[in-house]
C-alpha cells in the first residue's frame, strides 16, 4: 500500500489509437477526444499520442495537430507525442511545433520520439527501415541543441541540413518540455535514452524475453547514461500495459475478447507482423493474453498485482500507461478506466495512508471514543435537565 519506490507513480495512456478497421473513422477521432477529457475528469496525469500513416487501425497522422485540439477540450492532464517518428522530419520543424505547443498548452506538452513504427510508413516516404533508428538518434541530438542553444547552428546530415538555424520562439518551459524516447523491444532507444539523459517509454519487454527482463533492460540505459555523463531517473520510466478492467475476471474478458482477438489477429498478426501467427481464433486470443499476463484483463485487485509484479522485476519504474485499444463498448471502456482510478492510482500514490489511518485510529480507540462521547451525551442532558428546572422555578416564582 502506497507509493513506489520511485515515489508517486504517474498514471495515463498511451493512444496510438487502435480502432478497428471498417467504422467510421471521423467517430473514432471523436471518441479519442472525448477519452482524454474522460481521463482529465479522472484525474489521469498523462496521455501520450502516436503518430501513423497506414495498416489501418491507427488514425493520428499528427500527434501535434491532435493535442492541440485536445489541450482545448482539457484542463490538468499531460499530453505528450506517442510518438514523433523523427526520421519522417526535419529537426528543425520538430522543435518548432513543440515550442510552439509548449507555449499552447502553458507547459502541458511533452515530446516522445521513436524511429517509426510501422514498415508501411517508411516504405511510402522512400526511407530504408535500416538507417531509420540511426536517423532518430542524430535528429533528437540536433532537436535538444535547438531547445538549449540561442547560438546559430550549422549541421549537415544526409538527409537534411541546418544553416545558420535557431528557433526563435524558445521553450516556454525551462530548459525545454520532457523528453522520452520509445523503448521498444531492441536496445537502442535505452542507449539513446542514456545518451542524452532523457526519459523513457517502455512499450514492451525485450525482444524474446519475459517480464524478468525489464531490469536489465534499465540497466543499458544507466550503463550509458553514465558513459556520458547523464543521470537516468526512474521516476520518469513509463511502461504501457494492456489493460481492462470490470467487477469481476469473467465479465471483463466478455466485454473485450472478441474485438481485442480481432486487435491481435488483424493488427498485430495479420498487418504488422509485430506478433508471431498463432493457431489461435479471434475469440480464443484475448483469454490466452489474459492467462499467460500479457494484457492484465480482470479487477483493480489484479492490476495492482500485476504492477507490483513489475515493479519487482524492473526495479521500480514510475508511470503505467494503458495501451487504449478500442476494444469493447465506449461505456465499458470509460468504467474500466474509472475502476483504475477509484481502486488503483490510490494504492500507488499515497492518497489512502492518511484515510486508512485515520480509520484505524478510531477503531482501535473505539471503546474510549465511545465513553467520551456517552459522558458528554449524558452532561449534555443533565445541564437541559437543570435549565429546565430553573427555568420552571422562575416561572413559579420559587
Amino acid at each position: 500500500m502506497g507509493t513506489t519506490a520511485t515515489g508517486r507513480m504517474k498514471f495515463g495512456v498511451f493512444l496510438a489509437p487502435f480502432h478497428p478497421v471498417g467504422e467510421n473513422p471521423t467517430l473514432a477521432l471523436e471518441r479519442d477526444f472525448q477519452l482524454l477529457e474522460h481521463l482529465d475528469a479522472l484525474g489521469y496525469d498523462e496521455a501520450w499520442i502516436g503518430e501513423h500513416h497506414s495498416a489501418g487501425w491507427e488514425l493520428i497522422a499528427s500527434p501535434e495537430v491532435f493535442i492541440a485540439a485536445a489541450a482545448a477540450r482539457t484542463k490538468h492532464i499531460r499530453l505528450g507525442t506517442g510518438v514523433v517518428s523523427l526520421p519522417y522530419h526535419h529537426p528543425l520543424m520538430v522543435a518548432d511545433r513543440m515550442v510552439l505547443l509548449d507555449h499552447i498548452t502553458r507547459g502541458r506538452v511533452m515530446l516522445g520520439v521513436g524511429p517509426g513504427s510501422l514498415p508501411t510508413d517508411a516504405v511510402m516516404l522512400g526511407i530504408d527501415p535500416v538507417v531509420q533508428r540511426p536517423r532518430m538518434n542524430e535528429a533528437l541530438k540536433v532537436i535538444i541543441r535547438l531547445f538549449t542553444e540561442t547560438e546559430p547552428i550549422t549541421y549537415e546530415a544526409e538527409w537534411f541540413t541546418l544553416k545558420n538555424a535557431r528557433l526563435q520562439l524558445r521553450p516556454y518551459t525551462k530548459p525545454h518540455m520532457p523528453i522520452a524516447v520509445a523503448a521498444v523491444q531492441s536496445p537502442a532507444g535505452m542507449v539513446l535514452a542514456g545518451e542524452t539523459g532523457s526519459s523513457v517509454l517502455t512499450m514492451s519487454v525485450p525482444r524474446g524475453k519475459d517480464v524478468q527482463a525489464l531490469g536489465s533492460f534499465w540497466d543499458i540505459a544507466e550503463e550509458t547514461a553514465a558513459k556520458h555523463g547523464n543521470a537516468m531517473d526512474r521516476s520518469e520510466w513509463r511502461i504501457v500495459l494492456h489493460v481492462h478492467l470490470a467487477e469481476t475476471r469473467e465479465e471483463a474478458l466478455r466485454q473485450m475478447s472478441h474485438r481485442g482477438g480481432r486487435y491481435r489477429k488483424e493488427y498485430s498478426e495479420g498487418t504488422t507482423g509485430s506478433a508471431p501467427p498463432s493457431d489461435l481464433g479471434i475469440d480464443e486470443v484475448a483469454a490466452n493474453m489474459q492467462k499467460n499476463g500479457d494484457w492484465c484483463i480482470g479487477t483493480p485487485d489484479d492490476l495492482v498485482a500485476k504492477i507490483e509484479e513489475l515493479q519487482h522485476w524492473s526495479g521500480g519504474f514510475g508511470g503505467l500507461m494503458v495501451q487504449a485499444v478500442d476494444w469493447a463498448d465506449k461505456e465499458h471502456l470509460d468504467h474500466s478506466y474509472e475502476l483504475l482510478a477509484r481502486y488503483v492510482m490510490p494504492r500507488f500514490q499515497g492518497s489512502l495512508e492518511g484515510i486508512i489511518a485515520s480509520r484505524e485510529d478510531g477503531a482501535r480507540n473505539l471503546n474510549d471514543l465511545r465513553t467520551v462521547r456517552n459522558a458528554a451525551l449524558d452532561k449534555a442532558r443533565t445541564d437541559y435537565e437543570a435549565a429546565q428546572a430553573e427555568e420552571a422555578a422562575r416561572a413559579t416564582g420559587g
